[in-house]
């Protein structure tokens, strides 16, 4: 519960500070800054001390959460600096394009990096990490193109609620419905499985 709280924790109070902050102007050193990116400005070292957190606590940290908090400290960094939250709201996009662009690498080499990532957490067969991955690699495009359309289209007000609810909600739907495929190619205790050759 504390992972998921420090994984999920900061996200939360970004949409709770830009609630609050978002209908006022803030000014420092002569500029005009809103409510989203002081919003920003504070999301950024909130999420690195969350990372330092987990990694304290476990000892490892997944190439997932080191590529998430360097592109949110990049991103969120350039959309502080440069006063322009255009930079913040790709930051979404790239993180999927590189998940999904790293996933379908492994899928071009036969293999499945998904599974050396949460292989200790799901175990399946190799065919079941296969169909697993080549789903979530279309999802992670999917998504990256849904983020692009949101942030360009609509306002920032349904940005915000999209990147806090709607992608998460995305996720843990998107595993929800591979319940047949984790059943199907499930390793039972005493079954042994490695990649197809």
């Amino acid at each position: 519960m504390l992972k998921l709280g420090l994984e999920i924790g900061p996200v939360i109070l970004f949409f709770i500070a830009y609630i609050k902050l978002k209908d006022q102007t803030f000014a420092l050193n002569g500029r005009d800054y809103d409510g989203f990116i002081l919003a920003t400005a504070g999301f950024i070292p909130l999420i690195l001390i969350c990372t330092a957190i987990l990694w304290k606590l476990t000892g490892k940290l997944s190439k997932m959460q080191i590529v998430t908090a360097v592109l949110i400290t990049v991103f969120g960094g350039l959309s502080v600096w440069l006063n322009d939250d255009r930079f913040f709201k790709m930051k979404p996009t790239l993180i999927y394009l590189i998940f999904g662009g790293a996933l379908g690498l492994g899928l071009l080499r036969g293999e499945s990096w998904l599974q050396s990532v949460m292989g200790d957490v799901m175990p399946l067969k190799h065919e079941g990490w296969m169909i697993i991955t080549r789903r979530l690699c279309a999802f992670f495009f999917g998504l990256a193109v849904l983020n692009e359309v949101i942030w360009r289209t609509q306002s920032t007000d349904i940005w915000v609620y999209f990147k806090t609810f709607g992608l998460t909600a995305a996720i843990f739907v998107f595993f929800m419905t591979q319940s047949k495929v984790l059943n199907a190619y499930a390793i039972e205790d005493g079954d042994t499985d490695g990649p197809a050759n």
